[in-house]
């Protein structure tokens, strides 16, 4: 299989709604706690990356397999397998590498830190596996979007964060003679979810706009997915909810102090977003104004990243001018 195949298999270009939760998280616990686990998080960022190319493979080679109508929407072009001719039991090869490179170095995280890494790992991987494979994947339901933006907006955030304090008794889970136990820190564990919405909002969009955008190849590919199920108009309206949310939980994290007051500027962001949402409610398709959604989720996420990168530095000053 050649690389360009491969990086249309794997849809290349979509893996920063993985990189910038993780990218989020490095940060914010560099801002919180000061301190990195560098092998760590150089461990998750492959394990997680792979992964999340290996979903996607999953996903084309069953909307391949699943597919009702070949002809007529460029089907020749959205899926690589088609567009590419490519064999299938190369595409299954190529999955099954992904996945056991995947696991192992998760299996890897796992023994550098301690249980709880594996469950949260072990949900991660479960929800990914069937996102695209059984006999009613996510992808084919309306909770496509509840659980990519989870996963993705949420699990990764909160791997990341928690791989680097593991150590720090801020989340334990223990079973003793039939009891089990579950203690945490709030603050810290609000925290990072605070931090984490804004990116889980953001995912759970770009999937409402691309199946707003596929609602009528979708009907006729039986997949009923949430703007079939409520309608086009609720859909719309959700869109616009879900990116008031993520301003929303960046005022509560800036009130309850979890963000430096540098993520302010975060809501400046609000203007361009009302451009991009008005461009889509319009003319919501893939070729015009998709691009519009997925670009005012890493317009806002980014934001955030930088706004925390400037509490770092500014923390780093401060502590270099008392020394």
């Amino acid at each position: 299989m050649k690389i360009k195949a491969f990086f249309k298999l794997v849809e290349m270009q979509t893996k920063v709604a993985s990189v910038i939760p993780y990218t989020t998280a490095l940060l914010y616990v560099l801002y919180s706690t000061k301190r990195i686990n560098a092998v760590n998080m150089v461990v998750m960022f492959f394990s997680m990356l792979i992964f999340d190319m290996t979903v996607t493979a999953l996903n084309n080679y069953f909307d391949y397999k699943r597919a009702e109508k070949k002809h007529g929407y460029n089907y020749e072009i959205h899926n690589s397998i088609v567009q590419y001719q490519l064999k299938i039991s190369t595409v299954r090869a190529v999955i099954i590498v992904m996945i056991v490179f995947s696991a192992a170095l998760g299996l890897l995280l796992v023994y550098l830190t301690n249980i709880v890494t594996l469950i949260l790992g072990a949900a991660c991987f479960a929800i990914g596996i069937v996102y695209s494979y059984g006999p009613m994947p996510i992808s084919r339901t309306p909770f496509g979007e509840i659980f990519s933006g989870l996963t993705m907006g949420l699990g990764i955030p909160f791997i990341a964060y928690y791989i680097n304090v593991f150590d720090q008794n801020i989340l334990n889970v223990s079973l003793a003679n039939h009891i089990f136990l579950l203690s945490f820190d709030v603050y810290q564990i609000a925290g990072i979810l605070l931090v984490s919405l804004p990116a889980v909002f953001g995912i759970a969009n770009i999937m409402l706009a691309n199946n707003i955008c596929d609602m009528e190849d979708d009907l006729l590919n039986k997949r009923y997915t949430l703007p079939i199920v409520i309608g086009k108009q609720k859909a719309m309206t959700l869109l616009k909810l879900l990116f008031a949310l993520a301003y929303v939980a960046i005022i509560i994290a800036l009130a309850l102090g979890v963000l430096p007051l540098y993520s302010l500027l975060t809501l400046i962001t609000i203007i361009p977003l009302m451009k991009n949402l008005r461009l889509f409610a319009a003319n919501p398709t893939k070729k015009d104004t998709f691009g519009a959604i997925v670009g005012s989720f890493v317009m806002i996420t980014v934001s955030l990243i930088i706004t925390i990168g400037l509490g770092i530095l500014d923390s780093a000053f401060l502590q270099l001018l008392v020394s």
